[in-house]
């Protein structure tokens, strides 16, 4: 009987569900395992009536999910409400409980909307050539800024890849656009908090996507911070190569097949050599085999692959030059970085498949 009711349920027209208190729910843009997620607006407000939900923007995306199965939406809500106040993390507006025609209770979170969509979805545009260098500094650094949020708050996400990192529009001016005014541009901000843990919490067993899990989290059901460093590293690697970091056999479906011979294939991705040296160093940081030799989010913000570009007189941003040898020091490893970048480099290429070089193994 139980399972005929969640098939009514299910099946039933998303026109039928309700609206909120004080918004509309709107279009149906996407299912998940936690449920649907629509367009949302505000209602406009009669004058001198109360609202407990103010300051809504004009647009929102609203998670939603029967009562009895909103658990994983309703622990997103509760982390999200504790690490509030980061621009790099996805907004919560509310939340809120309606009833729709047929009267199923629904458990209902506004979010941010991301227009942009998802990261994986940007990197499955570029056709397995990865995205400009450019970008994926940019974008690894608001990723970097988000996850030393959430560890400051005390969480581990537990479940950081592209598809759960959204791309939010921000406007931004230079001085070439001045004149013509602003230009749209997108930030990386982390969403999707339903694994999310506090970094004491223990459990049983994994919890997240196997392919960004670290060989602890795997085998030995072990998350810490360290393991969102590790998912950084395969987000930055496809974003580089446009491919996962996994060299595994034709046939061999890692999400539903996990051993300790998937790490082999891990130790010799292929890296195109084309890649600056920042950022292979960046990926050999983020991917030690040994948990305890990946930087801190807090350490890799310092990274030169992340800092913030120099803005030239032209009003195009710039790699920063550096014509020294570079040393960056992890606690208990060390790497030299010998770098020699022009200042009249405009343009990072995109990457193409070259000869391989190896992520070597913690040691």
């Amino acid at each position: 009987m139980k399972r005929k009711v969640e098939e009514e349920f299910e099946g039933e027209k998303h026109s039928m569900w309700s609206h909120g208190e004080h918004w509309l729910r709107g279009e149906f843009i996407g299912q998940g395992s936690f449920g649907s997620v629509f367009l949302a607006t505000p209602k406009k407000r009669r004058r001198g009536e109360f609202s407990r939900m103010v300051n809504l923007p004009a647009v929102m995306a609203v998670k939603s999910a029967k009562v009895s199965a909103s658990e994983s939406i309703e622990h997103e809500a509760e982390v999200l409400f504790e690490i509030k106040g980061c621009p790099f993390v996805i907004e919560r507006f509310g939340e809120e409980t309606t009833t729709t025609d047929k009267g199923y209770k629904v458990y209902n979170l506004l979010l941010e909307f991301a227009s942009g969509g998802t990261l994986d979805g940007l990197v499955q545009k570029s056709n397995g050539l990865g995205l400009p260098e450019y970008d994926v500094r940019r974008y690894t650094r608001s990723i970097l800024e988000g996850i030393r949020h959430i560890h400051k708050c005390d969480y581990v996400h537990c479940d950081l890849k592209p598809d759960n990192i959204l791309l939010v529009p921000t406007t931004t001016t230079t001085t070439t656009t001045a004149r013509c005014g602003a230009t749209a541009s997108f930030v990386a901000k982390i969403a999707d908090f339903g694994l999310a843990k506090k970094t004491k919490d223990n459990y049983s067993g994994w919890r997240g996507t196997p392919r960004y899990l670290s060989p602890e989290a795997l085998f030995d059901n072990k998350q810490d911070q360290s393991c969102d460093i590790w998912a950084l590293g395969c987000i930055v690697f496809e974003m580089l190569t446009g491919n996962s970091p996994w060299d595994l056999k034709p046939g061999c479906d890692l999400d539903n097949s996990v051993d300790v011979t998937v790490f082999d294939h891990l130790r010799t991705s292929k890296i195109p050599a084309g890649m600056s040296d920042v950022a292979r160093d960046f990926l050999e940081s983020c991917l030690a085999m040994r948990s305890c030799e990946r930087p801190t989010a807090e350490r890799l913000l310092s990274h030169p692959f992340v800092e913030p570009p120099q803005p030239s007189k032209a009003g195009h941003a710039k790699l920063k030059v550096v014509n020294s040898s570079l040393g960056y020091a992890y606690g208990v490893s060390c790497f030299k970085l010998k770098a020699d970048y022009s200042a009249s480099t405009a343009t990072v290429p995109r990457i193409h498949p070259l000869p391989v070089l190896q992520i070597p193994a913690g040691h």
